[in-house]
């Protein structure tokens, strides 16, 4: 089996990573990676579960070296880590803060570097090596395990660096900086800033800003090309705070399909192009699109679609076997899509069908509103018992009036909510989506809470 670097290796002086505008280089992270690897436990998988995203992708490095599995589970709660303790009974945890202990065996990372000691072979790890087992959110079940191949990782992580690329005008993105809002530990944050750093050139910044003015600030920071990677949530946030923002030169979303409205916002504002990344855990990122330009999602090279609505398949390219795509899509050609919804988010309400995402896309474009999502409870047992569509809304500044007036301009009578629920926050995850499961029981709880 052929073996594959673990890292682009054209200049090993270049960076990796940036920290507080400073850069880290490729050799210093071989130093660290090599030192770290050193000290980690006989045998794995791991779980990392550090903050800071160089330190994450040194974890990474460190044990691809020594050949055990990196475990990314969609959280880090008491029960994720007790299911990973029951399928991996190897499994230990890698952490740079007390704060970040798990019920696992802890290894530590320090948060010094390495001294660079000579020039060595640079690391090489097997392809058909599992460099990840990436679980699933459970939202439809019990999380399972799908296995990442460094290989498929390293196809994967090509064809969407060569889709950016394409858009910056470049040959490829060595020298590209990167601000990300999402974390290292969730396949989005994991394929678009570690992997694409690690395999494709690009340096991180070591961060992860939240608050618009932190996000700006770490844009500022680093050198230009520079691309934001980020999800709606966030970057609606950023556009309403007023902060000033530094200019960059892309834009990436993902985990939920932007507006219109906000991508042309977003495109304004940073006076650069904006490009979604369509993917899931199954088959990683399949495809991107700019939203300003038109609804059709294109393919990734290499990768081919069949069928059509809930049983459209992508095959090869970096997906290993045929993949059944959890969403319905309108399929134009082989590389070219429309995405309607998730199959398990098509609802049916005195005989007419929508989606919740179609509603919480109208929602979310109203004038005022912070945050919104809407909810359908379970049918009760009970056939007589109706069944009412609930929206949950962050928006101090509206009244419920005003928003269902203008909800009613944009949707049917029968998906208007009963009730409409004013909260402070939803319980997103920090990529900025709503697990099934966990808004379900938070949403329940805040329709008791107004009973």
């Amino acid at each position: 089996m052929p073996l594959l670097p673990l890292i682009d290796s054209d200049d090993l002086t270049a960076p990796i990573a940036w920290r507080l505008g400073q850069p880290i280089s490729r050799r210093q992270y071989l130093a660290d990676v090599q030192a770290l690897a050193a000290t980690l436990p006989a045998h794995g998988p791991m779980l990392n579960t550090t903050g800071d995203r160089y330190r994450f992708a040194v974890g990474l490095g460190a044990a691809l070296l020594r050949g055990h599995v990196n475990l990314m589970p969609p959280n880090h709660t008491a029960d994720t880590v007790a299911r990973l303790r029951s399928l991996f009974d190897r499994s230990y945890g890698l952490h740079d803060d007390a704060e970040r202990v798990v019920d696992l065996p802890m290894a530590w990372q320090s948060p010094e570097h390495a001294p660079i000691g000579e020039a060595h072979e640079l690391p090489r790890i097997a392809a058909d090596a599992v460099a990840a087992e990436v679980l699933t959110s459970g939202s439809t079940g019990a999380p399972m395990p799908h296995a990442k191949a460094w290989a498929g990782l390293q196809r994967n992580t090509a064809a969407g660096a060569r889709r950016i690329a394409e858009l910056l005008g470049r040959a490829d993105l060595r020298g590209l900086s990167l601000v990300a809002t999402v974390p290292a530990q969730h396949m989005y944050g994991f394929e678009s800033t570690v992997l694409v750093a690690m395999l494709a050139g690009a340096a991180f910044d070591c961060g992860r800003p939240f608050y618009p003015a932190d996000i700006a600030r770490a844009l500022a920071a680093v050198p230009r090309p520079r691309m934001l990677v980020t999800t709606p949530f966030h970057l609606k946030a950023l556009l309403d705070s007023g902060v000033e923002l530094p200019a960059i030169d892309l834009a990436v979303s993902a985990t939920a399909p932007l507006s219109p409205q906000l991508a042309a916002r977003t495109e304004a504002a940073f006076g650069a192009p904006l490009m979604e990344i369509y993917g899931c855990t199954e088959a990683g990122q399949v495809a991107s699109r700019c939203p300003t330009r038109g609804p059709e999602w294109r393919v990734y090279d290499g990768l081919q679609l069949s069928g059509d609505g809930d049983a459209a398949v992508i095959r090869g390219g970096h997906v290993p076997e045929p993949t059944v795509l959890a969403d319905v899509l309108e399929v134009v050609d082989a590389q070219t899509f429309r995405l309607l919804g998730r199959s398990n988010d098509l609802i049916n309400i005195a005989g007419k069908r929508s989606s919740l995402a179609h509603l919480n896309y109208h929602l979310n474009t109203i004038e005022g509103v912070q945050d919104g999502a809407f909810w359908l409870p379970d049918a009760p047992d009970d056939e007589a018992t109706v069944v009412r569509l609930a929206a949950f809304v962050v928006a101090p500044d509206v009244p419920h009036q005003q928003i269902l007036a203008a909800l009613r301009q944009r949707v049917d009578a029968a998906f208007m909510p009963r009730p409409m629920v004013s909260v402070d926050a939803l319980p997103r995850e920090a990529t900025g989506k709503l697990p099934a499961g966990r808004f379900a029981e938070w949403a329940k709880a805040m329709l008791r809470r107004d009973a």
